[in-house]
């Protein structure tokens, strides 16, 4: 691409590289979550949410699990003014959520924002101010000392104002543009803010550090982490908190780094809404610290039911291929890919079912709301034998034999490519029942009478529709199936051999009927299949005869 050489590097190496942090595998506990979906994401949507949309919103967040949740920008907005004054005036605030808002380190904001909480128990006032290089030179045209006096005096006035307000609320300082910042300068900054508060254990205050803007690598923002981390002052008294926004495709990396850097906190919003191209998504970070055996303290269990509600209120969409949550995430259109799902699952329940060991599948999607039929194995012209035996088992208890369920699989992708569409699970059963299950011409089963002789031996009659004509044959053979077998190729001219059989009572719906399975090898050493329902095994077992016998008549 032309144009390469114009973009410098813009964010800046921390004095001292802490690295140590990358040997650990993955973070042993959940960090706090900190929803900002009612104000950071809702200010990117084109059209913003109303205020009854917003408390549904509110009140899923907190079915989900959160604890902290920013509210809004209530200086800024009377949306989000009204929301915050409708939650106090309506408790809805449980005892033990805390809300959030954000203020511009400004006087007559933070005053507002102060009336805005009026009522509220737990709160926490998050001011910030931009601290970056661009910022400072191009926009307020500030040195650092002016620029670090703004932090300090907004955190002195959220100090007067809480105390004022006889109120026992919570602060959070924000250096703004972090990621484009001197880190030694923007660790001044946040220190001067705390020895403004002078954070104990009982009242922590939190330092967030935003990725206001995606400007290095993942492993560059958790070095900035730790070296934050290392010599914040009051460091057991502070929450380090992170914000990531997503303008390389790397939010979830930087967060999940700047965990193992040192961080104890994360906000995010849902699916990674957010200005440009997001917020970090806390979902996928969540999730990803569950498919790890980490406990992530919320509750996705209902994902379909989360993403319904989401895309109604935002009216934002979920990608078909969003982790974790997407339509498609958990669906395998590949054969070698559905027989290898297949083969796991029923190697799963054989061997440890307490365990999720399952080749392709990170999770088990029924840990998220989804079913395995219709959401993992998905049929199309690119699926095999596996894929397609694997929906005819779980979902209708028709459990081919391995030979059998290749020829259905073909028979499937040439369907499927024909109408160049998937098809649904419905549609494959139907495929299975016209194609193989009592075929009934041109030879058609009437009636047939046998009986056991001194010797063993079964004999008897067979009577059938031969293209529109009845006809009744004697049958002699070991057995009943054997007996009838020899009078259709004694009288009919059908030869075959190879007879392969097999049979099962239908137990998914149909307790009360049975299936066999019969293949059969003609003189062109090519196997045809057929297959027999009904409540007699043994008239089922005669079924799938006729029917390998038509299919073969037929050159299927």
């Amino acid at each position: 691409m032309k144009n390469f050489t114009k973009y410098k590097k813009g964010y800046y190496l921390p004095p001292v590289m802490n690295m140590d942090w990358a040997k650990k595998e993955h973070p042993d506990k959940a960090p706090i979550w900190c929803s900002v979906d009612l104000r950071d994401g809702n200010q990117s949507l084109v059209i913003p949410m109303s205020l009854d949309e917003k408390l549904e919103f509110y009140k899923m967040l907190i079915e989900i699990g959160f604890k902290e949740i920013e509210v809004g920008f209530p200086a800024a907005s009377d949306t989000e003014y009204a929301l915050l004054r409708r939650l106090v005036e309506d408790k809805l605030i449980p005892d033990d959520v805390t809300v959030q808002v954000l203020t511009q380190a400004r006087e007559h904001i933070i005053r507002k924002t102060f009336e805005a909480l009026k009522g509220v128990k737990n709160a926490i006032v998050h001011v910030y101010n931009s601290t970056s290089v661009a910022q400072r030179e191009q926009v307020f045209r500030m040195e650092k000392d002016e620029i670090k006096k703004i932090a300090v005096d907004g955190a002195k006035l959220l100090k007067t104002l809480t105390e004022e307000a006889g109120a026992n609320y919570r602060f959070e300082y924000s250096p703004e543009s972090f990621t484009g910042t001197e880190p030694e300068y923007a660790l001044e900054v946040c220190n001067e803010v705390l020895d403004v508060w002078k954070p104990t254990a009982e009242r922590k205050a939190i330092i967030n550090i935003p990725v206001t803007v995606e400007m290095s690598m993942p492993h560059i923002y958790a070095a900035q982490v730790a070296y934050i981390s290392d010599n914040l002052k009051y460091r057991d008294n502070v929450i380090l908190s992170l914000h990531p926004h997503n303008d390389r495709g790397c939010g979830v990396a930087d967060a999940e780094m700047g965990l193992l850097a040192g961080a104890d906190r994360i906000e995010g919003t849902l699916f990674g809404n957010g200005e440009r191209t997001g917020n970090v998504d806390i979902v996928t970070i969540a999730m990803n610290m569950y498919t790890l055996g980490v406990d992530p303290k919320l509750d996705f269990s209902n994902m379909p039911k989360l993403v319904e509600m989401y895309e109604r209120v935002t009216r934002m969409h979920v990608h078909d291929r969003q982790p974790y949550a997407g339509n498609l995430v958990f669906a395998a259109f590949s054969g070698s890919h559905q027989d290898a799902i297949a083969k796991g699952m029923r190697y799963r329940e054989e061997n440890d079912p307490n365990r999720w060991t399952v080749p392709y599948l990170p999770i088990d999607p029924q840990d998220v709301g989804r079913e395995y039929e219709g959401s993992v194995i998905r049929i199309n012209s690119q699926s095999g034998k596996g894929g397609v035996g694997f929906i005819m088992e779980h979902q209708y208890g028709i459990e081919m034999p391995k030979k059998m369920r290749e020829n259905f699989g073909y028979v499937v992708k040439r369907v499927s490519d024909q109408k160049h569409k998937e098809l649904l699970p419905d549609e494959v059963y139907q495929i299975f029942i016209d194609e193989y299950v009592n075929v009934t011409t041109p030879y058609e089963l009437v009636d047939f009478t046998l009986k056991k002789e001194p010797d063993g031996i079964r004999s008897g009659t067979v009577e059938l529709m031969a293209d529109g004509v009845k006809k009744v044959f004697n049958a002699r053979g070991n057995g009943r199936l054997d007996a009838i077998s020899n009078a259709l190729q004694e009288n009919l001219g059908v030869k075959y051999t190879n007879l392969t059989y097999s049979e099962h009572a239908l137990e998914i719906g149909q307790s009360s009927r049975a299936i066999a399975y019969i293949g059969i090898t003609g003189e062109d050493k090519k196997v045809t299949w057929g297959a027999g329902m009904d409540t007699d095994i043994i008239t089922a077992s005669i079924a799938a005869l006729f029917s390998a016998i038509n299919r073969m008549k037929k050159g299927e």
